[in-house]
């Protein structure tokens, strides 16, 4: 976007863009984010410059403009700072402007998610091949990857090695394994070996894992190398698609879920206590009311005694009795057989997943990935890097 003028005001510097349209910008803004060799290291994208020595009151002693950038020398220490145009168009804040770049401009539209029912994906599961996105050689299968991963919510992978090893290559393969109390890479059997439901042969309900952590982990991968019984199958459901759901027919049960806040633990092993450091409630939104993530574990709940309005304790288990009716109506809750050779990933902000009881020996390994990683990688391959930290 090119600039047609530029002119201060004692607290505000307006521009007069090109198609008519005028920003303004406060003065000790600007000056905060002076991209100089002495305010901003450009090689780490680091600032360098300290922004509580900005004096209250500092103006432009000077203003010079060109159709793609706005030079200011500053009454403070008659510092000069130069502004590039679609920089300034970029961030203009009053008002919020459309960005001119393509690639941040059509971002949501790269990255929309598709909501799914069970009709809409059981013939049609999002799928990639192990031999695709392991040792690849360019960007190209992982960015596939991960789109359907973010699209979708869940991916499955096939012709996997049987082996521990070979699935752990995969995890790699996408980012960075999160080791935690359970370890790094799991590879386990129903035997207890650590103090977690996951751990035996019983049902679990639909749910997320992590909802005692702070840091909920992002991604969660599986891979089923041995059963010689019955029974073990899991499920998926798009919870975001069934928040939906929930907004639309009971809205005042979707806003309870958005601000009773649901206590949880992890505490079965003699060595660890862990609890999330502000508990959250089921749904987690944006400043728009868009949904973020969504927090769901019957198993790990801790006791609800902190109840700012008592009133909300009958109006809350009418909201989770409408919630679960919900998320395991069969037209939402897509049931799957695991089999060894063929990885399960999904998004644990997004997806709930569930396992029925079994018999026999069923032997698992898999890993948590960081959701911060995760979308790092995909927004850098979906957008490009020059859009992507162009706009931070």
């Amino acid at each position: 976007m090119s600039i047609q003028s530029a002119s201060a005001s004692p607290s505000e510097l307006t521009i007069e863009w090109a198609d008519g349209q005028t920003s303004r910008f406060h003065h000790v803004w600007l000056r905060d984010y002076c991209h100089c060799e002495k305010c901003y290291f450009s090689a780490t994208k680091q600032r360098l410059f300290n922004l509580a020595t900005i004096d209250a009151g500092i103006r432009p002693e000077s203003v010079a403009s060109s159709a793609s950038s706005v030079s200011i020398v500053w009454s403070q220490d008659a510092h000069q700072s130069v502004y590039d145009a679609n920089w300034l168009f970029l961030h203009s804040y009053q008002p919020r402007l459309i960005p001119v770049d393509a690639k941040v401009k059509d971002e949501k539209e790269l990255l929309r998610r598709q909501l799914w029912q069970v009709k809409d994906i059981e013939h049609n599961l999002p799928l990639v091949d192990f031999s695709e996105v392991v040792g690849a050689s360019d960007d190209a299968p992982i960015r596939d990857w991960s789109l359907k991963i973010w699209k979708h919510g869940f991916c499955m992978i096939d012709n996997v090695p049987v082996t521990p090893e070979d699935t752990e290559k995969l995890c790699e393969a996408l980012s960075y394994i999160r080791p935690t109390h359970y370890g790094g890479f799991w590879d386990f059997t129903s035997d207890l070996s650590k103090a977690d439901t996951a751990y035996t042969n019983v049902d679990i309900s639909c749910h997320t894992d992590g909802t005692y952590w702070s840091d909920t982990p992002g991604l969660q991968l599986f891979h089923l190398l041995y059963h010689d019984g019955t029974g073990g199958t899991t499920s998926l459901v798009d919870a975001f698609k069934c928040a939906e759901i929930l907004r639309s027919q009971h809205p005042e049960s979707f806003d309870l879920l958005t601000r009773i806040p649901i206590p949880a633990h992890s505490a079965g092993e003699e060595k660890v206590c862990i609890q999330p450091d502000i508990a959250q409630p089921v749904f987690k939104l944006d400043l728009d009311g868009n949904l973020l993530q969504v927090r769901w574990n019957q198993s790990d709940r801790s006791t609800m005694d902190n109840w700012h309005n008592p009133e909300d304790v009958p109006r809350f288990y009418e909201a989770i009795r409408r919630w679960v009716a919900i998320i395991n109506n069969p037209e939402n809750e897509l049931f799957y057989q695991l089999k060894p050779g063929q990885c399960l990933i999904f998004d644990n902000w997004r997806c709930f997943h569930s396992r029925t009881e079994f018999t026999g020996k069923r032997r698992m390994c898999g890993a948590y990935i960081n959701r911060d990683d995760f979308v790092s990688g995909l927004r850098l391959m979906v957008l490009g890097r020059d859009a992507v930290v162009g706009a931070i």
